[in-house]
């Protein structure tokens, strides 16, 4: 007789059944040991919302973690009840709530993006222009399939975007050779990687059953793909996966510091630039936000505080001396 399976294996099953990344399956399935052992290793099935309760309370209160990591640990114990066990908890309202702060994003001016992208090279430079020059977000960007640059008409359709939206942005023409050439090299390794009988790309979406040749199509490779081969945790193939994004972020670390910006910049800082720019420029706050990909034009709406000069447009007193 076959042992039932255990519940995190089940977890899994049911997150890889509804496409989720692996990046959240590994966060949430954290989370949901996490839970257990808070509870001394009892079973989810014989628990219900105040314990639920007890443990997020616990986080903000105890562990002092952010509004954000709260939140990602209630989406982890809110999937394992409802889509793992099929159980309906009660209201979560006797949760003591982490604090979220309200800050206004990180932006650098045109000079400083331009000092910025001076100190980095190579496919480091490739990605943060187009993290500035198309608004896209880093996964967004590593995740990118060749198929997916469209060069005759200067776009980048982004796939399952934040939300698992499709949309598409501008491919900035000052990156289009450099691309082009890189895509070359990137066809090469391609072409060696299917000679040693490799050569094949994760497909998302169970799309290597349907289309069992598509994997190995130049297509569907990334745009940019690791220097290495490394097995999938997933499926056991050996395959060549994208770029590390830590990479990226050390990097842009890195050229922040060699250009004297003070600001905390990060990756993600010049996706907030291109917003911002684009709106110092005139463009319809509309417009943005289909570039960007926001849901909600208030979430756009944020970026309109660069748009007023000091304290809400008001003239200093002190300037007026």
């Amino acid at each position: 007789m076959l042992n039932p399976p255990k519940l995190i294996d089940l977890v899994r099953e049911r997150l890889r059944v509804k496409h989720y990344s692996i990046r959240t399956e590994q966060v949430y399935v954290d989370w949901i040991r996490r839970y257990i052992f808070f509870h001394d290793k009892r079973h989810p099935k014989d628990m219900e919302a105040a314990d639920v309760e007890a443990f997020l309370t616990h986080l903000a209160v105890a562990g002092k973690v952010s509004a954000s990591t709260q939140n990602q640990a209630k989406s982890a114990l809110l999937f394992l009840y409802r889509e793992v066990l099929d159980i309906q908890l009660a209201w979560l309202d006797n949760i003591t709530q982490a604090k979220a702060p309200k800050r206004l994003p990180v932006v650098l001016t045109v000079s400083e993006v331009q000092s910025l992208l001076a100190y980095l090279k190579g496919t480091h430079l490739l990605i943060a222009s187009l993290l500035y020059g198309g608004g896209m977000r880093l996964m967004e960007v590593v995740r990118l399939r060749v198929k997916d640059v469209e060069f005759s008409r200067r776009e980048i359709l982004v796939r399952e975007g934040k939300g698992f939206k499709d949309r598409v942005t501008m491919l900035p023409e000052a990156v289009v050779a450099s691309l082009k050439s890189h895509l070359a090299k990137v066809k090469i390794l391609h072409g060696e990687d299917l000679e040693e009988g490799y050569g094949e790309v994760y497909l998302p979406f169970a799309l290597d059953k349907k289309f069992p040749t598509a994997g190995r199509e130049w297509g569907w490779q990334y745009a940019f793909p690791s220097k290495n081969l490394s097995v999938d945790p997933r499926s056991g193939k050996t395959r060549r996966h994208h770029v590390d994004e830590k990479g990226v972020q050390r990097a842009v670390k890195q050229a922040v510091r060699d250009a004297d910006i003070v600001k905390p910049a990060t990756p993600h800082t010049l996706r907030h630039s291109f917003a911002t720019h684009l709106l110092q420029s005139g463009y319809d706050i509309r417009t943005v936000q289909e570039l960007l990909g926001h849901s909600d034009v208030s979430t756009t709406m944020i970026y309109t505080h660069v748009l007023n000069k000091g304290g809400k447009g008001v003239v200093s007193p002190l300037d007026r001396q």
